[in-house]
């Protein structure tokens, strides 16, 4: 049965990666906020569809450790939405081309994440003791998620991307939409592959927190992959809806916090006590919701200048246009 759902998943993801690119995103366009909201709950429907189909065909068990995975993975996801809009904010990448930036960057993180979650599974398996280097690594990235919530990003002095301008030249302008033109007999990478490149480094960066994380709740590779993959799938639609009204979330940081030092006992406490996957969905849905709220109830007054501007069609940038309105009025 996992085989025909391995099937199913795979029809699914290359059925709308195709429908993505070949169709709906055949020309590059800005992608608005009622747009995205609509594909980020397209996403989430499929996403809540094949865990049905999980808990239909594995048992229940099983579909909710789909479900709580993905929960988790998709919290996680908001502090990526941060840094892609930063990044994209230093490269000054024009709207219409970051969606097919992050096309391809969700490409690079599907393959990025099956080697992190093959290894991880099969280090899990063969030395248990790495449960609590997991554990530990969870509980640091809490305790930096509650001490670092301001902590500016700089994309620029990333060791990875100097060595790369170092050896390969890099054009001063767009190219369009191309990542890679051909001049005076070289090869040159545009800025626009230079931002793709920081995204992936970005994300193999997160898949570090998060895959653990995920592995906490489940070892079988189906439910750990799939639930990653779906989370990924729908990242570029929750950046275009999120990137805009983020700034509403200012507690979320303590909750994605909270969630992974919770995660984290649950990984260093598995040889003593084992939670129920079903206890783990609803303490991360009660944290999730407890922050959303708390961000609402004590909003954070002003607006931050380190932020990136938001999206064209966002409630944050109605309101940004109302105030510049007043402001000339």
């Amino acid at each position: 049965m996992e085989v025909l759902l391995w099937v199913v998943f795979a029809v699914i993801v290359l059925g709308m990666l195709a429908l993505d690119l070949g169709v709906f995103h055949k020309t590059s366009h800005e992608i608005g906020f009622k747009e995205a909201l609509a594909w980020t709950g397209v996403w989430i429907g499929l996403a809540m569809l094949f865990a049905l189909g999980v808990g239909l065909a594995l048992g229940p068990p099983a579909g909710v450790a789909f479900v709580t995975a993905y929960v988790i993975e998709k919290s996680l996801s908001v502090d990526n939405v941060f840094v892609f809009a930063l990044i994209f904010g230093y490269f000054a990448v024009p709207p219409r081309q970051q969606h097919r930036v992050l096309f391809w960057g969700v490409i690079g993180a599907l393959l990025f994440r099956a080697v992190f979650i093959a290894g991880g599974i099969a280090l899990l398996e063969a030395f248990h003791w790495t449960v609590y280097v997991f554990g530990a690594i969870l509980l640091i990235t809490a305790i930096r998620l509650v001490f670092e919530k301001d902590k500016e990003i700089h994309p620029e002095r990333n060791p990875l991307l100097k060595l790369f301008r170092r050896f390969v030249p890099v054009t001063p302008t767009y190219e369009g939409g191309h990542f890679w033109v051909r001049r005076d007999g070289r090869w040159w990478a545009t800025p626009l592959f230079v931002a793709l490149l920081l995204i992936e480094l970005t994300d193999i960066l997160f898949a570090v927190d998060s895959v653990p994380a995920v592995l906490a709740v489940s070892r079988d590779p189906f439910i750990v992959y799939t639930s990653n993959v779906f989370a990924i799938l729908g990242l570029r639609a929750l950046y275009f809806a999120l990137a805009g009204v983020m700034r509403l979330f200012h507690h979320l940081h303590y909750g994605l916090a909270l969630i992974l030092a919770f995660v984290a006992a649950k990984l260093l406490l598995s040889g003593v006590v084992a939670i129920p996957t079903w206890v783990s969905l609803g303490v991360i849905a009660l944290i999730l919701s407890g922050s959303v709220v708390a961000s609402l109830l004590w909003p954070r007054h002003g607006r931050p200048d380190d932020l990136p501007p938001p999206p064209p069609g966002s409630p944050d940038a109605e309101e940004l246009e109302d105030e510049r309105h007043a402001v000339g009025a």
